[in-house]
C-alpha cells in the first residue's frame, strides 16, 4: 500500500496546471508593464537621481561637475529672489486652485442637468485646456494691452480707467492669476462632470422622498461623494500651479521687479540663462519637496480616496 501511494504522488518536477497558469499570467503582466517601466526609468528615475547628485555640485555644462556639498542649498535659502518666487508661487496656487475648482464644480453641476446645448458648452469650456499655453498667453497679452486691449476697452466703456496690467507691480500678479484660473477650469469641470454622472441616482431619489432640498442634497450627498474626485483634482491642480511657467514667460518674463516670478521660472533662469545646473537642481529638489509635503498634508486632511470606500 505505501508503494502505491508513492507511485500516485506527483514528483517534484510536476507543476500543477493552476500554478503554471499563474506564472504565465505573471509573465504576461510583466511584459505588458515593461514599456511603461522602461519609460519611467529612463525619463523619470535616471533624471531624478541625476538631479539629486548634481544638486551637490557646481556644474555649468561646459566643465566637469565639482562637488561643493551643501553650498547650493545654503545659497538657495539665502537667495531673496528665490524666496520671492516661492511666495509668488504660493500666492498663485492659493488663488488659482480653489477658485478654479469652485467654478469648475458649479459649471459641472449646471452641465449635469438637462441643459439645451450641453455639448457645445462643454466643448467651449474645455477648449482652453487643450490649447497651447503659449497661444493662450499671446491672446491674453493682447487682452491686457493698455492701449488696444479688450480689458481696458471694457473698463473704458464702463467709464473706468484701466491700469497698465502687466507693467504694474500691483496688477501683474492678479493678471497672471486670472489667466491661470481661466485656463484651468476645463479639465476640472470634465473630471467633476464625470464624477457627478457616476453618482447613484437612488440616493437622491431617497433624499427627495425624505424632503431634502437641493441645497441639502448638495452638502449632504454630492460633496461627500465627490471627495475622491476633489482629492484628485486638488493634487493635480496644485502640481500644475507649482509648475506654471509658460504664462509668466510670455506675459511678464518674471517682472516687473520680480513680482510675478515663479519657482519654475527661476529654475529655468538658473539652468539655461546662467548655466548654474547644480543650483537649478537644488531648486528643483526644493520644489519637489514642497509638492510632496502638500500632497501628503492634503491626503491626511481629506482622507485621500477613502471617500470612495
Amino acid at each position: 500500500m505505501p508503494e502505491r501511494v508513492r507511485e500516485a504522488a506527483p514528483g517534484p518536477a510536476t507543476t500543477p496546471p493552476r500554478r503554471r497558469l499563474l506564472r504565465s499570467r505573471r509573465r504576461a503582466g510583466l511584459l505588458m508593464v515593461a514599456p511603461a517601466l522602461l519609460h519611467a526609468t529612463i525619463w523619470i528615475g535616471i533624471p531624478l537621481v541625476a538631479a539629486v547628485v548634481l544638486s551637490f555640485t557646481s556644474y555649468d555644462v561646459l566643465t566637469p561637475p565639482r562637488f561643493v556639498g551643501l553650498e547650493n542649498f545654503r545659497d538657495l535659502f539665502g537667495d531673496d529672489v528665490f524666496r520671492r518666487a516661492v511666495l509668488n508661487t504660493s500666492i498663485y496656487t492659493f488663488f488659482t486652485v480653489p477658485v478654479a475648482m469652485a467654478i469648475a464644480l458649479l459649471i459641472a453641476l449646471m452641465l449635469n442637468t438637462k441643459l439645451t446645448g450641453r455639448a457645445i458648452f462643454r466643448t467651449a469650456i474645455f477648449i482652453p485646456q487643450v490649447t497651447a499655453t503659449i497661444a493662450v498667453a499671446l491672446v491674453w497679452l493682447w487682452i491686457y494691452d493698455p492701449r488696444s486691449g479688450l480689458a481696458n476697452a471694457v473698463l473704458s466703456f464702463l467709464g473706468l480707467s484701466g491700469p497698465n496690467w502687466l507693467s504694474s507691480t500691483s496688477w501683474a500678479m492678479p493678471a497672471v492669476i486670472a489667466v491661470g484660473i481661466w485656463q484651468g477650469i476645463g479639465l476640472k469641470m470634465l473630471i467633476y462632470l464625470a464624477a457627478l454622472q457616476s453618482l447613484p441616482a437612488e440616493l437622491y431619489e431617497a433624499a427627495s422622498v425624505d424632503g431634502a432640498s437641493k441645497v441639502r442634497q448638495f452638502f449632504s450627498l454630492t460633496l461627500p461623494l465627490l471627495k475622491p474626485a476633489t482629492f484628485f483634482v486638488f493634487v493635480t491642480s496644485v502640481i500644475g500651479a507649482f509648475q506654471s511657467f509658460d504664462q509668466v514667460y510670455i506675459l511678464t518674463d518674471g517682472g516687473p521687479a520680480n513680482s510675478t516670478t515663479m519657482m519654475t521660472y527661476e529654475i529655468y533662469k538658473s539652468a539655461f540663462r546662467e548655466f548654474r545646473m547644480g543650483y537649478a537642481c537644488a531648486q528643483s529638489l526644493v520644489l519637489f519637496a514642497l509638492l510632496l509635503v502638500l500632497t501628503l498634508v492634503n491626503r491626511r486632511i481629506t482622507g485621500g480616496d477613502r471617500g470612495s470606500r
